[in-house]
């Protein structure tokens, strides 16, 4: 891989190298599945898992409470 080249413009982060690495992973196969994060069908249950641990996250990261919807748009 070449060095990496920092963007500090408007826009989106720079992300760390270990969350690129999982997310070209994922993109193959999610976990074990055999399928792509974004060949999955949003009512699959790997999709279904990705879901649920996104939102937690975003509750956790956002101190979100029960009685409020997160919404993914």
């Amino acid at each position: 891989m070449t060095e990496r080249i920092y963007n500090f413009s408007a826009g989106p982060a720079a992300l760390p190298l270990p969350v690129l690495e999982q997310a070209q992973k994922d993109l193959i196969s999610l976990g074990d599945t055999g399928i792509g994060v974004l060949e999955h069908s949003h009512r699959s249950k790997a999709f279904l898992a990705v879901y649920e641990e996104a939102e937690a996250l975003v509750r956790e990261l956002a101190s979100v409470p029960d009685n409020y919807k997160v919404l993914f748009l």
